[in-house]
């Protein structure tokens, strides 16, 4: 590690996934990245292949300085509402981080309260690279966690949509109910436990 980095400002960009699905926790992650050590190819996690994406969530993790992942829990999302549960996410994300950063980049227009300065930029993953790795990290962190209870719960075809709302997903929560998974508080979940 370069003995000047801790003269350099550090700044972390930060990112989530999972807000939208049906199911499962929403993931955040927080990338501070080493500016001697570039990766090519860095985007917004949703423009870029599943392959690619894989590809550069391991040279992220190898590259950076540091890396933190956080996530919300179905249950907290019902609790405390997607939007809060985020934040919580993101918040978990950055105190993950080994090293502390003077500043932190959120893609969006809202920041979580954070024990240093933040800065919202809307569409930042297509726009600050720590802020595309961020995406990728907490996209792929997700997807393996789908895809693990894909494992278990075969009949809802989380391989597929990762728990978003497709015609899949609902087709199959309607054949099975919901699963302890889903979100109880997002409605075409919340109509089927009122009218099984």
């Amino acid at each position: 590690m370069n003995e000047g980095i801790f003269n350099l400002p550090l700044v972390c960009g930060v990112d989530e996934a999972g807000r939208g699905p049906l199911a499962g926790p929403v993931y955040a992650a927080a990338v501070i990245l080493d500016p001697s050590r570039p990766i090519a190819g860095l985007d917004d996690s949703k423009k870029l292949s599943e392959k690619k994406r894989a590809r550069l969530a391991i040279e992220i993790r190898e590259k950076a300085f540091s890396f933190g992942i956080g996530f919300a829990t179905v249950e907290e999302i019902d609790r405390l509402n997607i939007l809060q549960a985020t934040m919580l996410a993101m918040r978990r994300a950055v105190g993950a981080l080994h090293i502390k950063p003077h500043e932190a980049l959120i893609d969006g227009n809202r920041c979580p309260e954070l024990a240093l300065p933040a800065r919202a930029i809307i569409g930042g993953d297509a726009l600050e690279p720590a802020i595309s790795a961020a995406s990728i990290l907490a996209k792929t962190t997700r997807d393996a966690v789908m895809l693990r209870l894909h494992a278990a719960y075969p009949q809802y075809g989380l391989d597929r949509h990762k728990g978003y709302d497709t015609a899949v997903h609902r087709a199959a929560l309607t054949a099975h109910g919901p699963a302890p998974f889903h979100r109880k508080s997002f409605a075409p979940v919340r109509a089927l436990l009122k009218n099984p």
